[in-house]
C-alpha cells in the first residue's frame, strides 16, 4: 500500500460540509463513506475524513476542540498557479467559507487562508522555488 495522508476532521453538519469541501475541489469516495463520515479525496494520497463529533469520539480520546475559536491546526494545499488559488478561494467563500486574513505574499509564494464551517482552517498556496530567497 503507497503512504497516505488521511486528516479526520469533527464537523456539526455533514452533508454541508461535504458540499463545502466540493466546492473547493475535493472529490467524494462512496467507498469510504456512509451516514457518519464522508471520504473526501483531494488527490491520490490525500484524503480528508469528515466525520459527525459521534463518529469522531469513537477515535479520539480528547474531548474535541472548538475550531470556531481556537485553532487545532492549519492544513494546506498546495495549487499549481496563483490563479488556481483564487479559484478555490472563490468557490470555497461560494460555498460559506470565511477568508480570516487577506492574501500573503512571500515573493516565492502566495497564500489565503480560508476557514470551513466549523472553523477548521485551510491554507491554500502557490510556491515558486525558483523565486525562493538565497542565503
Amino acid at each position: 500500500m503507497a503512504k497516505q495522508i488521511f486528516i479526520n476532521l469533527a464537523v456539526t453538519d455533514l452533508q454541508k460540509s461535504m458540499a463545502f469541501y466540493t466546492a473547493l475541489g475535493f472529490t467524494n469516495n462512496p467507498q469510504f463513506s456512509d451516514d457518519s463520515g464522508k471520504c473526501m479525496v483531494w488527490c491520490e494520497n490525500i484524503f480528508v475524513m469528515l466525520l459527525t463529533h459521534e463518529k469522531f469520539s469513537n477515535f479520539a480520546t480528547k474531548p474535541i476542540a472548538d475550531t470556531k475559536s481556537n485553532i487545532a491546526g492549519l492544513f494546506s494545499l498546495s495549487t499549481e498557479s496563483v490563479d488556481e488559488v483564487n479559484s478555490i478561494m472563490t468557490n470555497g467563500l461560494n460555498a460559506g467559507g470565511i477568508e480570516p486574513s487577506e492574501m500573503k505574499d512571500y515573493g516565492f509564494m502566495q497564500q489565503r487562508t480560508i476557514e470551513d464551517f466549523d472553523g477548521h482552517t485551510w491554507e491554500i498556496f502557490y510556491m515558486d522555488i525558483s523565486k525562493f530567497p538565497t542565503a
